[in-house]
């Protein structure tokens, strides 16, 4: 039994605080590290020099190149990410606003679809009709 066990108790409180502390920051760090390339993606001002000038810097010197991004481009950086989610909201609203409408097919829609079920068998004649002159009186035909 050549291995040492470490025991809980072993591994001080104060270690432990300083553990979760590192952690936070590496998970703060890749956080930030991640929002500024989604942001040098995300600008439209930037050329594809400009961006890939950005990337090899944060990529080659991420510490520095982080600090200076962020000193640079900053301020910009926060309203793009403001108007990124105005537009995403904006999609979003026109969305729900289509979907809750329940636009309703037009007349030639409806006719059309009650003249093909005709054709396929689905409904008589006599159903044809009665449906038909639902649709063009302005009632909602059966289809």
């Amino acid at each position: 039994m050549g291995s040492q066990m470490n025991l809980a108790y072993d591994y001080p409180l104060l270690s432990a605080f300083w553990t979760v502390l590192w952690i936070g920051l590496w998970v703060m760090w890749f956080f930030l590290l991640f929002r500024i390339v989604l942001d040098v993606f995300r600008d439209d001002d930037l050329g594809g020099w400009g961006k890939a000038g950005w990337l090899t810097f944060i990529i080659v010197l991420p510490f520095l190149g982080v600090l200076v991004y962020l000193i640079a481009r900053g301020k910009a950086m926060g309203r793009r990410g403001v108007a990124y989610a105005q537009a995403r909201q904006k999609e979003f609203d026109a969305y729900v606003r289509e979907a809750a409408s329940g636009a309703r097919p037009s007349s030639a829609d409806e006719l059309a679809k009650l003249s093909a079920m005709r054709e396929h068998g689905d409904i008589t004649e006599e159903e044809f009709v009665r449906a038909k002159e639902l649709v063009l009186s302005g009632g909602r035909g059966g289809v």
